[in-house]
This record gives structure tokens, C-alpha cells and sequence, in this order.
């Protein structure tokens, strides 16, 4: 009850009325006029529908009521293009989808050129991507990224500049194959892989039989020379036996012929008859016996050759000990009738005897 009169009384006051008015009226003014723009925008201002200029980032103060402005990200953007399904040239269903990156150049053409470039560059991408995937092959789509992406970007890059947007890269993020397809890649992926181990395991037996081989050959070739060095040794050892056996035979037949001529000198010694002969032939043997022992029986001495003496155990073989003995008996034996009337026996003595026989054995 106490207000009533107040708030009536106020609402009487016409002059406030309007004041009030006046106030709320400005603000709306002055908050109509002022636009404030980022750093990293640019603002298309348009009076009574009329584009008019670019607004740059900072405060700017334009006619109020009448104006509308339009945001421009100058920023890279990031758009994705959705899945996209394509026949490639060797009829094979793919889907791909990819990463597109733009920057606005020119906000006026982007305001005045194109209605929403975002979209607008979307759907281009979207066409363009399957263009290109279309006119490759299976396997080209799916090793060759960086030509994909190549493609894409130089097919976008002349429409995006009548808009005033650049894209500045293009990339396919994945391009797979139908589930058909998939499983036959698979298959042939698995064929291939056991064409490679059966290729690299049949190398490994081929080098294996070579090392084997040049190993066997080696082996052959060490037995074969073992085998002749051993045929030659052989060869040689029985050669030697054989020259040896000759040798030893040849000695065992001029000790048995001296041997002989000892026998029948001891025959004759043992006769009665009072005359001795001496057969010349034993001189050569035993000379013949003492070569063979000696292996030579002179060696020089200056200008002089002297004969060399036989050793105890050649005259023990031959006998010359013996031949004193002989000839001692022949002395001691009677053979009978006067010393006149015998002749006198041709004997020497046996010094001299002995002497001869070594000096016809040294000849």
C-alpha cells in the first residue's frame, strides 16, 4: 500500500518514460554498430544486403541495424571425406575414404563464389576420389598412396581457386577391398609365400649336393693320391727287395763257387801224390768274392793304388786260415821212396802262398 503511490507516481512521470527509452535505445545502437573480429578470422560485412568491404581482426564501428557480417576461418581446415565405394579398372569394388586440408585466400570469393566451401570442397573431393580410384587397377590403388593423394590434389586445385580456397594436401587415409577380394589376396598372398619357401628350400639343397659333391671330390682326389703314393712306395720296396734278393743271391753263388774251390783244393791236398797243384782259377775267385764283400777292392791313395786287406770275418768265410794247415800236412806226409829218386815237389811256402792269393783277390 505504501509503494502503490510511488511506482503510480513513476508511471506518471512521462519524462522518465522517455529517458529510459532513450538509454535502452542506445545501447542497442552503439552495440549494433561495434564488431569485433579475431585474430584468425576475417568478416564479410554487408550493409541493406550490399557486400561492402572485408573486415579485418580488431574493432570496427559500422552503420547499426543495417549491417550483417559473415565469419571467415583464415585458418588450415580439416575436412573428411566420408566412405566412398568405386569400381576399379580391373572391375574390383573398393571403398576409400580421405583427409582433405584447405585454407581460405580469398574471403570475398569465398563469400561471393561459392555457397558453403566446406561442403562445396567435401563434395568435390568425394567425386573426384572416386574418378581417380576408377581409373586404376586393383593393386595400383592399394601401393599407390602417394599417386592417389597426387591426383585427388590436381583435380581439386582448379575449381577450390575460383572460390578463393586452397587445398593444401590431400590424403587417402585407407582403400580397402571387398571381402571376396580380401579373401582371394589371401589365398594368393599364402601361395606365394610357400612358392618363395619352396624356391629357397630347394636352393638350400641344391648348394648342400654341391658342397657334398666338392667335398666327396676332394676326398677322392686325397685317396687317390694316398692310394698312388702308396703304390709307388710299394713299388719301390719291392724293387729294393728284388735288387737286394739279386744282390744276395749273387753273393750265395760266389760263395758257393769258392766254397767249391775250397773243397776240391782240400781234395787234392789229401791225394798221394808228392807234387801240389794249385789251380789258378781259385786266385780269381776269391778276388771275386772279396769284390763282391768290399763293394771295390782299391781306392786311391795320391797317385798310388793300394790293395786292401780282407777283414777276419772274410777270411774266416773263405777259408784262408785254413789253407796254412793244408799246406803244413802236405809237408808232414810220407810219399814214399828216396829223396833222390823223387822229384822235388814245386811247393812254396805257405806265407807266399797266402800272399798270392790276396794279391790276385786285389787285382
Amino acid at each position: 500500500m505504501v509503494g502503490a503511490p510511488v511506482f503510480g507516481g513513476a508511471l506518471a512521470n512521462p519524462a522518465l518514460i522517455v529517458g529510459l527509452l532513450v538509454l535502452g535505445l542506445a545501447v542497442v545502437t552503439v552495440a549494433s554498430s561495434v564488431t569485433i573480429v579475431e585474430a584468425y578470422d576475417k568478416e564479410a560485412l554487408t550493409i541493406f544486403g550490399k557486400f561492402q568491404r572485408l573486415l579485418d581482426p580488431g574493432i570496427h564501428f559500422v552503420a547499426p541495424f543495417v549491417n550483417r557480417t559473415y565469419r571467415f576461418d583464415m585458418r588450415t581446415q580439416t575436412l573428411d571425406v566420408p566412405h566412398q565405394e568405386a569400381i576399379t579398372r580391373d572391375n574390383s569394388p573398393v571403398t576409400a575414404d580421405a583427409v582433405v586440408y584447405i585454407k581460405v585466400m580469398d574471403a570475398e570469393k569465398a563469400f561471393l563464389e561459392v555457397d558453403d566451401y566446406k561442403r562445396a570442397v567435401s563434395n568435390l573431393a568425394q567425386t573426384t576420389l572416386r574418378a581417380v580410384l576408377g581409373d586404376m587397377e586393383l593393386d595400383d590403388t592399394l601401393s599407390k598412396r602417394q599417386q592417389i593423394n597426387s591426383k585427388i590434389r590436381t583435380e581439386l586445385d582448379e575449381p577450390t581457386d575460383e572460390w578463393g580456397i586452397r587445398v593444401e594436401s590431400v590424403e587417402v587415409r585407407e582403400v580397402n577391398p571387398s571381402k571376396d577380394v580380401q579373401q582371394a589376396m589371401e589365398e594368393q598372398t599364402s601361395a606365394e609365400r610357400r612358392r618363395r619357401a619352396m624356391i629357397l628350400e630347394a636352393q638350400g639343397e641344391r648348394r648342400s649336393a654341391i658342397e657334398t659333391a666338392q667335398g666327396e671330390k676332394q676326398s677322392n682326389i686325397i685317396r687317390a693320391q694316398g692310394a698312388k703314393q702308396s703304390q709307388i712306395l710299394e713299388a719301390q720296396g719291392d724293387a729294393v727287395s728284388t735288387v737286394l734278393r739279386a744282390k744276395a743271391a749273387d753273393s750265395m753263388g760266389e760263395r758257393a763257387i769258392i766254397d767249391k774251390g775250397m773243397e776240391t783244393l782240400e781234395g787234392i791236398g789229401q791225394g798221394e801224390s808228392n807234387t801240389f797243384v794249385l789251380p789258378q782259377e781259385l786266385t780269381s775267385l776269391v778276388s771275386r768274392y772279396g769284390r763282391h764283400l768290399q763293394g771295390g777292392d782299391l781306392k786311391q791313395n795320391g797317385n798310388v793304388l793300394e790293395g786292401l786287406e780282407f777283414d777276419e770275418e772274410t777270411r774266416e768265410m773263405l777259408g784262408l786260415d785254413d789253407i796254412e794247415e793244408i799246406l803244413a800236412q802236405f809237408d808232414e806226409t810220407d810219399i814214399g821212396g828216396p829223396e833222390s829218386e823223387q822229384p822235388e815237389p814245386d811247393i812254396r811256402d805257405a806265407e807266399e802262398v797266402v800272399t798270392d792269393i790276396e794279391e790276385e783277390a786285389d787285382d
